[in-house]
This record gives C-alpha cells, structure tokens and sequence, in this order.
C-alpha cells in the first residue's frame, strides 16, 4: 500500500480523495497553518499529492501573498519530500495557466475548428493566482531527476456535491428563479466532475507519470446546457429565455459576470488520455447529476 503525504485535506478536493481512496492508499495529511515544515517527516512517504493553496480571490490578495503560499511553499514542501527519499510530487494547478479565455485564441487541437487549451499550450496567465501557479510549475520541474517525479495537473472549474462559489451560486438561482435570460447561449466551458478528476490523481499516483496533465470531463458545456442539466436533476421546470440586447447590456454593467456567462473556456485533454490510457469513470451528465445529488 503506498504512502501518501496530502496537503489541503480538508478542502473540496482533499476530502473527496479520502474517502474515496482511503482503503487504497495510507493517506497522512499535513497543514501549513497547524504542522511545522521543519519537523515534518516523509522518508516513509512514496508521494505528496498538494492540493492547499491561495485560491483566486475575488476581492483579491496581494502578488507577496500568491507568491509565499502558492510557490515558496510548494517549493519548501517538494525540498523537503526529495530531500527525504519520497518519489512522486503531485501538484494541482489550474488552467489559469494557459489565460483567462479561449474566444478568438489561435490555439487549435487535432485541427479542431475550435480553439481549446491542450497540454503543450502555451502560457500567459492574466492574474496573480494563475502567476503564482505557472511560476510553481516551472521551480517544481527544475527539481525533477530520476529519483523523483513530478506531475503537474491543470484544471477547469471543479464542480461535485458540497461546491461552492460560482456553480453553488448558479445552483441556487435556478433552484429560486422560475424563468432567467441565459437562452441560446453558445459558448463552449470544459469543467471536470470531481470524481473523473481525483480518478485521473489516481492514476498518476498508480503509474508514477511525470509531466503535464489536464483534467476535464469528456466535452464541454453551455451555460445553457449547463443550467438545462441542473434543472432536470432538480427536477424543476425552468424556462432560458433569449432576451434581445441582454448580453451587451451585462458586458457593459457587469463584464465579469458576463466573462463567466458568455464566455469559452474550452481544453482538449487527448493527450492525457494517451499517455495514461485514461477513461473517465462519469460522463458530463452523470457529474452533474452527482453534483445534485450527491454519491451514495
């Protein structure tokens, strides 16, 4: 049974991979804000799967406060791992990366008509928290030798039951308003469940792959295809209405809001599923109907 050191354990994404893998794994979990760095111990531990980090903030945080939690101590945890003999470092990074968009982006997959991210993309991340994420990857893979492996997942929006922010927000307006202007919508969102991406971690961990890996569910959604699928596994009758003017109205108010409504944030992770001979356990459907749900 290997020997897994997980960071963020109580976190959406942590507390999921416990229980669904704690009979797998031997899982010991560490926090920068309870645990000191200097004492921890891993010369029994075969892999650090780090999840904790200073997410995008929507009232923002500091460049310093993205760069001391996201890189400084990624890197004092990764130091510490190698140092001490464990194999494998796992980091969970974000398609944030990449950019904030792919509408009108020249970066085409398997000369698809669409542009999408796909693992050999390249960067040029918009905001701190995807700096400090891309700037971690890149000190994470200078440590890598043949004692010690590093993979690096990036990943969309994260969605399964007990999620918060944007998609609980969007929950809860569809659970509340019987009628919403969000008709027609075209744009074309990658997300991944959280089961078909803890799926893929486990894989990594199994085959101790070193490199870049992207997580996705198997084809993106619309926000309107998006808002159907929770209505149907609410079982609630809702009604998108395609309201002239709407939208141009909201870039001008609200452009955020309008970025996450209207706007294409699409990858292609083919590649990944070539070079780990990956399936995803649930189709979009069934994510999100767990997502409602939740898993028995």
């Amino acid at each position: 049974m290997k020997k897994i050191l997980l960071t963020g354990a109580s976190g959406f994404i942590g507390s999921y991979f416990i229980q669904k893998y704690e009979r797998k794994y031997d899982i010991k979990s560490f926090s920068f804000l309870k645990d000191d760095i200097n004492s921890l111990d891993c010369t029994s531990i075969d892999t650090v799967f780090h999840l904790s980090a200073l997410v995008h903030q929507m009232g923002g945080a500091s460049e310093e406060e993205y760069e001391r939690v996201n890189v400084t101590q990624t890197l004092e945890l990764a130091k510490k791992a190698k140092e001490s003999g464990a194999k494998h470092f796992v980091f969970m990074s974000t398609v944030k990366v990449y950019g904030e968009e792919t509408d009108g982006l020249p970066r085409f997959a398997h000369n698809d008509s669409f542009f999408v991210y796909t693992e050999n993309s390249e960067c040029y991340p918009e905001d701190e928290y995807g700096k400090s994420k891309l700037r971690a990857e890149q000190e994470l893979l200078k440590l890598e030798s043949e004692d010690f492996a590093v993979s690096i997942i990036r990943t969309p929006i994260v969605h399964g039951f007990g999620v918060k922010a944007n998609i609980k927000n969007l929950v809860s307006l569809v659970k509340k308003v019987p009628a919403l202007p969000f008709g027609g919508i075209e744009n074309k969102r990658s997300m991944v469940y959280i089961g078909n991406l803890c799926h893929l971690v486990d894989v990594v961990i199994e085959q101790e792959k070193s490199g870049v890996f992207l997580a996705s569910d198997d084809e993106p959604l619309s926000t309107t295809r998006l808002i159907e699928l929770i209505a149907k596994n609410l079982d609630k009758k809702i009604y998108l209405i395609k309201v002239p003017f709407f939208e141009s109205l909201l870039k001008l108010v609200k452009p955020s809001f309008h970025k996450r409504l209207y706007g294409s944030l699409e990858v292609d992770n083919t590649l990944t599923k070539e070079r780990l001979n990956l399936k995803n356990p649930y189709s979009v459907e069934e994510g999100i109907k767990l997502m409602i749900q939740g898993e028995c």
